[in-house]
């Protein structure tokens, strides 16, 4: 009993390849300081004077250390539940689109959300993609965090963010990325799943 947590049909160590690279990028910004950060920062008369890396670019820095340790932590723990799921190519496919869902969400949805720092959002769409990935395959563990997802998702738009995740971040958290990554993740995953499958 208990969680398989790892697909056996796929080096142990290359299942963690993704995540480790996200994790030491973020890492190298975070080690960079503050004009880092506001260089990549979603900012969005920046974005609409041309910095357009910015769109990316915001997914992979933080407000600071307790930040991106508290990110780091989701991400590992997603990773753990859901990384053995999909392969190496259809994670990056999922990662980018992810990001693209939550930049488009930013964009024609909240036009008052002006600035924007943190992995949280794309956090949320890569558990979401990986328990759509994964429902149905001698996974009924994912069937439990399904639920769990959606009602974090639910919590956070009907009454706002969990008790202490401002405090833990040093910041307000933008709710809306965590709902916006998890459509995206579930929208990719989705189409994986449609997909003939293919060697990753």
């Amino acid at each position: 009993m208990g969680l398989r947590l790892v697909d056996r049909s796929r080096s142990g160590l290359a299942v963690w390849a993704l995540p480790v690279a996200i994790l030491g990028v973020s890492a190298g910004l975070a080690a960079a300081g503050d004009s880092t950060r506001e260089a990549l920062a979603f900012d969005r008369s920046a974005i609409m004077a041309g910095e357009f890396w910015r769109l990316v670019s915001a997914h992979f820095v933080h407000l600071g250390w307790s930040h991106f340790l508290l990110d780091s932590t989701g991400l590992l723990l997603v990773w753990f539940l859901v990384g053995g799921c999909l392969g190496p190519l259809r994670w990056l496919a999922v990662l980018g689109s992810v990001v693209v869902g939550i930049d488009a969400g930013f964009w024609f949805l909240e036009p008052q959300l002006v600035w924007y720092v943190g992995l949280s959002g794309v956090v949320h769409g890569l558990l979401a993609a990986g328990i759509v990935a994964g429902l149905g395959r001698d996974r009924p563990e994912l069937a439990v965090l399904a639920v769990l997802l959606l009602a974090k998702l639910g919590w956070e738009q009907l009454v706002g963010p969990l008790p202490g995740s401002e405090a833990s971040t040093g910041g307000h958290v933008i709710t809306a990325a965590h709902l916006y990554g998890a459509v995206a993740g579930v929208a990719a995953g989705a189409l994986l799943r449609l997909r003939r499958p293919v060697s990753d």
